[in-house]
């Protein structure tokens, strides 16, 4: 049997480390062979949990920059350039996080890419026991987005600006 090999990004906040850590463990055997992508400080944990728990394997983990230094921005464009098929991403609902909007870029980014993204533990394990989880065949829809991007060749934006060029006296006064 050909075993499939998932890209999966795992982040965690400060206050959820503990739990993507446990759930880690517990599920080392099914994670076992599948490539990670993670952010600073948990992927250090991870990496040091898995080597603990399973001594004789060769875990596969790319740790990134730490998140709110920009490894939730690393983990976004992995995303964009399809490198990654799962993320965990542990949320601390409790806590205001200073790199909101990096987060909130990640959920953006999960939602137009269509990748299975989960947000705790509860969401992981049914994740993970999916039998979708191993099937070879499986792989995520891709949105069409080409209407969108297509979107202004219709009317030449260029041919709309002709030769006006804006006039101030800023630009007058100084060139």
């Amino acid at each position: 049997m050909v075993k499939t090999i998932r890209n999966i990004g795992l982040i965690a906040h400060d206050g959820m480390k503990k739990d993507l850590l446990e759930w880690v463990v517990w599920n080392a055997e099914l994670l076992k062979g599948h490539k990670f992508y993670c952010t600073g400080t948990t992927g250090t944990l991870v990496a040091k949990a898995l080597k603990e728990k399973c001594k004789d394997v060769e875990w596969d983990i790319t740790i990134l920059n730490s998140g709110p230094l920009g490894g939730d921005q690393q983990i976004g464009a992995l995303i964009v350039e399809n490198k990654i098929d799962y993320l965990f991403f542990f949320i601390d609902p409790m806590t205001m996080q200073p790199h909101d909007t990096d987060i909130k870029a990640l959920t953006r980014l999960a939602g137009v890419k269509n990748i299975v993204f989960c947000c705790n533990r509860s969401t992981a394990d049914h994740i993970i026991s999916s039998p979708l989880f191993t099937d070879p065949d499986y792989c995520q829809e891709q949105s069409d987005y080409s209407v969108y991007k297509n979107r202004l060749e219709e009317e030449s934006l260029t041919s709309k600006i002709g030769d006006k060029s804006p006039k101030s006296g800023f630009q007058e006064e100084y060139h």
